[in-house]
C-alpha cells in the first residue's frame, strides 16, 4: 500500500545462503557461528568483548545487572527513546528518573540535565544515541566520573556512528546494540552487549544463559560432563541462524550506513528551506549512523494532518517517540505527570519520521520532498 515505506529490508543471497548453511549444519544453537559473530563485531569496534544476545532490551537488561544495580539504586536515563531501556532498570529494582533533552536541534539527553537529576542513589546513566547521532559523551562523562558513575551506552540506532574518534558503544563503561527488524544492521531479533571490562564480561557471559558454567555445545564436544550454576541466570542467548545473519550484515553495515548518509543529507538539502520543519541535529560534528530521520513541524502545524496527508499520497511515517514518563504504567507507578520535562514533550507532540532506508535511492527521497513541499501549498484540506 506504501509507495514509499518508513523501511524496508533486502536481505543479499550471501545473507540467505549462511542461514541456510547454518540450517543444513544441524548445529541450531549457541555455536561457533555466534562465536564468530562476536569476534567479528568486537574487532569492528575495536573492542576487547562482545557477547551476543536474544534482543537489545536483553542486553540493557544484562548490563543494568552486570554492574550490580539494584533495589533502592536510581538510574537517569532520557524519556524521548523506546521504553525498553527504562524498563530494563525496573527489571532490576531500580527506578528510573528520566531527564530532558539538550534542545529541538539536538534530541539527546542533556548533559547539564543528568547534572541536575543526580542525588545519592543515583548508581548509573544510560545514554541512548538517539536517531544513530552520538550524545554529547565528553560532558556525560566528566560528569559521570566526578560522581562515581556508571555510564551504559544504549546504542540501537547507532552500530558506526562515532564521536571524537570513538564508536558508539566503546565510551561508556557497557554498550548495548539491537539488531531488530528495522536497525541498521538485523538479525530479526538480537542484541549485543560490549565492554572492555573482562570481569563485567564473564558476568554477562554467564547470565545470558542461567548462569551455567557449561554450555550445550561443550557437552557436545564432550568438553565437560556437567556444569554449574554460580549466577542467577536468565535464557538470553542468540541462535546460529541470527548470528550467520548477523556476520553478512556487519559485513555490510558500513555501506549501509554510507547510503542512509546520503539520503539523509538529500532530505536536509530539499528541506532547509520550508519554514515549518526544522532538522534536528543539522550541525552535528560527529559522524552518525543516520538510523531514522525526524524532522520536527511548527506549533502551527497540525501533525495528524499531515501525516494524513503523507498518507494519502502513499508515503508511511512513524512517531520517535511517544515519552516513557507519559505512559500510563510509569504515571501510575512512579507519579510522573506532563510538565517535568518540557523539551522531550514539546518535541514529542511536533515530532515526525520520514522514511529512511538504503535501497530506497534518490528518488524515493525526492518524492516524499515534493509531498511535503505539496503539503505546504497544496495542502490546504489536509489542514
Amino acid at each position: 500500500m506504501w509507495k514509499v515505506p518508513l523501511f524496508d529490508i533486502r536481505l543479499d543471497q550471501a545473507a540467505i545462503n549462511a542461514v541456510q548453511q547454518v540450517m543444513r549444519s544441524g548445529w541450531l544453537t549457541m555455536g561457533d557461528v555466534t562465536k564468530n559473530f562476536e569476534s567479528l563485531f568486537a574487532e569492528f569496534l575495536d573492542i576487547k568483548n562482545a557477547i551476543a544476545v536474544s534482543n537489545g532490551t536483553a542486553a540493557l537488561h544484562l548490563a543494568n545487572m552486570a554492574l550490580g544495580i539494584r533495589d533502592g539504586d536510581e538510574v537517569i536515563c532520557p524519556s524521548l527513546t523506546f521504553v525498553a531501556g527504562a524498563n530494563s532498570i525496573i527489571y532490576v529494582g531500580a527506578q528510573p528518573v528520566f531527564a530532558d533533552i539538550a534542545g529541538y536541534d539536538q534530541l539527546n539527553i542533556s548533559p547539564e540535565d543528568i547534572k541536575a537529576k543526580i542525588t545519592g542513589r543515583t548508581k548509573a546513566v544510560q545514554v541512548v544515541h538517539y536517531a544513530g547521532h552520538p550524545c554529547d559523551m565528553g560532558p556525560i562523562k566528566k560528569i559521570a566520573d566526578e560522581n562515581r558513575l556508571y555510564i551504559i551506552e544504549d546504542c540501537a540506532h547507532a552500530p558506526g556512528a562515532e564521536y571524537n574518534g570513538k564508536l558508539c558503544g566503546t565510551i561508556g563503561d557497557v554498550g548495548c546494540f539491537s539488531f531488530f527488524t528495522n536497525k541498521n544492521m538485523t538479525t530479526a531479533e538480537g542484541g549485543m552487549v560490549v565492554t572492555n571490562n573482562d570481569q563485567l564480561a564473564n558476568t554477562v557471559r554467564l547470565m545470558r544463559s542461567h548462569g551455567m558454567t557449561a554450555l550445550t555445545m561443550d557437552r557436545y564436544r564432550g568438553q565437560t560432563l556437567s556444569y554449574d550454576v554460580v549466577e542467577l541466570g536468565f535464557n538470553y542467548r542468540m541462535d546460529e541462524m541470527r548470528a550467520a545473519l548477523g556476520v553478512a550484515q556487519l559485513n555490510n553495515l558500513n555501506d549501509v550506513n554510507n547510503k542512509r548518509y546520503r539520503f539523509t543529507q538529500l532530505y536536509k538539502d530539499r528541506l532547509s528551506h520550508i519554514s515549518g520543519v526544522t532538522i534536528p541535529f543539522r550541525d552535528s560534528g560527529s559522524a552518525s549512523a543516520c538510523h531514522i530521520f525526524p524532522v520536527i513541524l511548527d506549533e502551527n502545524i497540525n501533525r495528524e494532518q499531515f501525516i494524513a496527508y503523507l498518507k494519502h499520497r502513499g508515503i508511511q511515517t512513524s512517531i520517535h517517540y511517544p515519552p516513557a514518563h507519559l505512559f500510563d504504567f510509569y504515571k501510575r507507578t512512579f507519579g510522573f505527570e506532563e510538565g517535568i520535562l518540557p523539551l522531550t514533550e514539546a518535541v514529542a507532540r511536533r515530532e515526525v519520521t520520514l522514511p529512511l532506508y538504503p535501497s530506497m535511492g534518490d528518488d524515493s527521497v525526492q518524492y516524499v520532498c515534493d509531498a511535503i513541499e505539496d503539503y505546504y501549498g497544496k495542502g490546504e484540506k489536509y489542514r
